[in-house]
């Protein structure tokens, strides 16, 4: 059973899915873990993979999503995809995106897709 804050980031990341399936990408892996953290999604166009961190939140009481990107939480994501790298062949392209999603209540969600961070 997941708490609250797990219920959100799983459907925070079924609309970043949905999203980048929407946008030609098909999903290649969903909350890859390994000693370095965890990558959210990993999708896929063509030759180039994208390594996405989903931040979802319900207010901006304490900001917006993507403001919870630290530069740690950053070097933590880019160590987990040298890992995800190293056991899978090199793709002629990848980088590190974030998608934010702010839902307030009674409005559509909110999507912002900051590529290349």
């Amino acid at each position: 059973m997941l708490d609250a804050r797990q219920e959100t980031g799983r459907r925070g990341e079924d609309l970043a899915a949905a999203f980048l399936m929407a946008k030609g990408f098909s999903l290649v892996e969903r909350n890859w873990r390994c000693r370095a953290g965890e990558i959210d999604l990993i999708v896929r166009r063509d030759q180039e993979v994208r390594f996405v961190e989903v931040k979802t939140r319900f207010s901006t009481t304490y900001g917006f999503p993507e403001e919870a990107i630290t530069q740690t939480k950053k070097h933590h994501l880019v160590k987990a995809i040298d890992w995800w790298l190293l056991s899978h062949p090199v793709p002629k392209h990848y980088q590190l995106d974030v998608i934010s999603i702010l839902t307030l209540p009674g409005q559509k969600p909110d999507i912002c897709w900051i590529e290349a961070i």
